[in-house]
């Protein structure tokens, strides 16, 4: 970091109880965690779901900030089954503010799943042999969801907020295996556009990370983020960045090159020696349901993936589908669980 002084004092006020130093040479053994349901060895195939979908709150493509629970339980329940039905074995659900929190309730939206309601869908998750695995982006460009914790980023009430979520979050999933954190696209470009800008960076953005991170590991599960910092501060990251951390770097196009930016990442990451579960995506755009990813995607970043990073490090793969779970878009959603589907039988029969 540029000031090791400035840094000890962030980590000091976001409550972060270890120095850089323990987070950076701590491992994670899958023998600590919670049973998962893939068995050893066997590559994690998984689909992010929405739950919530305010990540994009700020995005008025999006349509917004939602203030009322939105998902279709008949187009949730169809995609569920479709995975099982593909050999989907994981998937991620986008919580955020479409539970209704014990601890923060309000942040939660009108009609939000119970804790109680949430567990009864994660049984069936597990019956059908998928592993469920809870997302908050605490991304700042993807934050709305935390209403007005969002505009109190890096205080003690934030932490405090986001301390008593991650621990409910955790509970309410049994311990799970992993807790994605989101921390994606925290840049100015990308919020230009909005009313409310915030941009942590350097000690800042390291220190907040440090202290999901901690939380997570103090519970025994294990962390993960997408890998956007890698993309734009490589040294800094693979000075910072702890190896316990899983990584997704994402790509969305049809061909990786491996020059491109966020093609290459793949190969750094498996260079440094990092877990990694790279994540493809395939989602219509809002307006006019017009598709706008390319169906090669996630085929593609198999096959690459496959050829550039070591069985030990390639944990598995993810499909994304950056689309409400709504009826509008139920034939695209089905649609990316059918080419990861297909991806993993190619892959598995290669």
């Amino acid at each position: 970091m540029t000031n090791r002084r400035n840094f000890i004092k962030q980590l000091s006020a976001a409550a972060v109880n270890v120095t850089p130093n323990t987070l950076l040479s701590q491992t994670f053994s899958s023998k600590t965690t919670n049973t998962p349901v893939t068995s050893p060895g066997k590559k994690i195939w998984a689909c992010l779901m929405h739950l919530s979908f305010n990540f994009a709150g700020g995005i008025k493509s999006w349509g917004g900030l939602r203030t009322e629970f939105e998902p279709d339980q008949s187009v949730w329940d169809i995609a569920i089954k479709r995975m099982a039905d593909r050999g989907i074995n994981m998937v991620l659900i986008n919580l955020d503010d479409s539970v209704m929190w014990r601890s923060h309730p309000e942040i939660s939206l009108k009609n939000s799943w119970t804790p109680e309601k949430l567990r009864e869908e994660l049984t069936k998750i597990r019956k059908l042999g998928i592993e469920p695995i809870p997302l908050l982006n605490f991304s700042t460009c993807h934050d709305a969801w935390l209403g007005k914790y969002s505009k109190m980023v890096s205080t003690k009430t934030y932490y405090n907020v986001c301390r008593n979520l991650i621990a409910e979050a955790i509970e309410i999933f049994d311990t799970p295996r992993f807790i994605h954190f989101g921390m994606d696209e925290e840049n100015y470009n990308l919020q230009k556009h909005f009313d409310y800008i915030v941009i942590r960076q350097n000690e800042l953005w390291w220190g907040d990370l440090y202290f999901y991170i901690s939380e997570a590991m103090s519970r025994n599960v294990r962390p993960w983020v997408w890998s956007d910092y890698v993309w734009h501060h490589p040294d800094q990251f693979f000075k910072m960045m702890p190896k316990s951390v899983l990584q997704s770097n994402w790509y969305y196009g049809g061909i990786l090159d491996p020059k491109h930016e966020r093609v290459k990442a793949y190969v750094d990451l498996e260079r440094e020696g990092y877990d990694q579960i790279p994540t493809g995506g395939f989602f219509a755009r809002p307006r006019n349901n017009f598709i706008a990813s390319d169906e090669r995607n996630i085929g593609n970043t198999v096959e690459f993936c496959s050829k550039h990073t070591s069985d030990t490090h390639l944990l598995g793969f993810m499909q994304t589908f950056w689309m409400p779970t709504i009826e509008r878009f139920r034939s695209p959603i089905i649609k990316a669980i059918d080419l990861i589907g297909d991806a993993k039988y190619k892959f598995e029969n290669k």
